[in-house]
């Protein structure tokens, strides 16, 4: 039998304002005329050979995706990333959790990045106001509104606030919908017991954004680019606050794999880029690519000649290309991630290098052609 579990409702939660950051996106972010200086003639060619690979899935209608982790966004890589898809060179942006929560932090307030050592001593490490309660209603609204996770939080940054319905009107859906669509009742009911809970007044609740021209997630948004996010239960601080949904998280999140597995599905001859992600872009490729293949297997095609890049800071001197698969007893097989990619067909390669400087120089070469 389980233990009780713990009670979120007897958190002291502070302020947004009386926390202490390490980033200050109008100092810290990347200008597009940044350009990189520490890369190898061999790292440019495969990033040349990768921008020539992306123009040409563009010229052919075929999927460019981006995956990245939450340091993308924590270095202020979010201009480059916005600049991506404003230009069409990549069709879809997938993160984490945290990539969702620090480019909201950033839209919001315009800094991010908690003393972790210093805050979960103080059992204050990611437990604030804003962060919780916002995010948490936007899946809460998005969920109802049948959303994807990442649209929900890019829509409340666009719109800058929630539209809070009535909750009478919702218990009437609720009823109305439970023959029919019994999870749109479900979402209808747990934004009405948000709503119950919090005392929210129904109406457009004013959430100001005023650093959203950073947020990737906004673009996205207002750019109709498919912007998901790829959670993982207790992964991240929204989890801390009371107002979290453990079923809105996982309607939006779902609605946000089956937008990712859709564009993974035009990956033939396209390009799939991911850029500091060693657990959450693997593992949701490879489900995605084999739901595409099934599908294509039953139309009797294949999805093919796909190309992946996959860059991390770790090194690697294996040839993944030339040796295959690495034995056991080498250091090689334990990088997780690009063994995952290894096993994905198409072309595969691994680029030891940083996020700043990978797509930095991506961008400038596509920027050239």
């Amino acid at each position: 039998m389980q233990s009780a579990g713990f009670d979120r409702d007897k958190l002291r939660i502070k302020k947004l304002a009386e926390r202490r950051n390490r980033i200050f996106i109008e100092n810290d972010h990347v200008p597009l005329s940044w350009k990189p200086e520490g890369l190898t003639q061999s790292q440019k060619d495969l990033i040349r050979k990768t921008s020539e690979r992306i123009r040409t899935a563009r010229k052919n209608n075929r999927s460019v995706i981006l995956a990245f982790g939450a340091h993308s966004i924590k270095n202020g890589l979010a201009p480059v990333l916005i600049a991506m898809i404003r230009e069409g060179w990549v069709t879809h942006l997938a993160t984490n959790g945290a990539g969702i929560i620090h480019d909201w932090e950033i839209a919001y307030q315009g800094m991010t990045s908690e003393d972790v050592r210093e805050n979960v001593s103080k059992g204050e490490f990611g437990i604030w106001e804003e962060t919780g309660l916002y995010i948490n209603l936007a899946l809460l609204t998005g969920a109802w509104e049948g959303l994807g996770y990442g649209e929900s939080v890019g829509k409340m940054i666009a719109q800058e606030g929630l539209t809070i319905p009535d909750p009478e009107f919702l218990v009437k859906e609720s009823r109305r919908l439970t023959g029919t669509d019994p999870p749109g009742a479900a979402a209808a009911l747990d934004l009405y017991g948000a709503i119950n809970k919090f005392n929210l007044a129904p109406g457009f609740m004013s959430i100001p954004h005023p650093f959203r021209q950073y947020s990737a997630q906004y673009q996205a948004f207002e750019l109709k680019v498919p912007f998901t996010g790829h959670p993982m239960i207790g992964h991240d601080i929204i989890y801390t606050h009371p107002a979290n949904s453990g079923a809105a998280t996982g309607r939006t999140a779902l609605a946000d794999f089956l937008c990712f597995a859709g564009s993974v599905s035009n990956i033939g001859n396209g390009v799939y880029l991911s850029v500091g992600s060693a657990i959450m872009s693997p593992m949701i490729f490879e489900k995605a690519l084999s739901m595409a293949q099934n599908i294509e297997i039953q139309r009797n095609s294949h999805v093919d000649n796909h190309y992946i890049v996959a860059v991390d800071l770790a090194r690697s001197d294996w040839n993944w290309s030339q040796d295959g698969e690495p034995p056991a007893d080498n250091p090689a097989y334990y990088l997780r991630y690009f063994k995952t990619f290894s096993r994905m067909g198409g072309e595969a390669h691994y680029l030891s290098a940083s996020n700043k400087e990978f797509l930095h120089e991506l961008y400038h070469m596509l920027s050239a052609q």
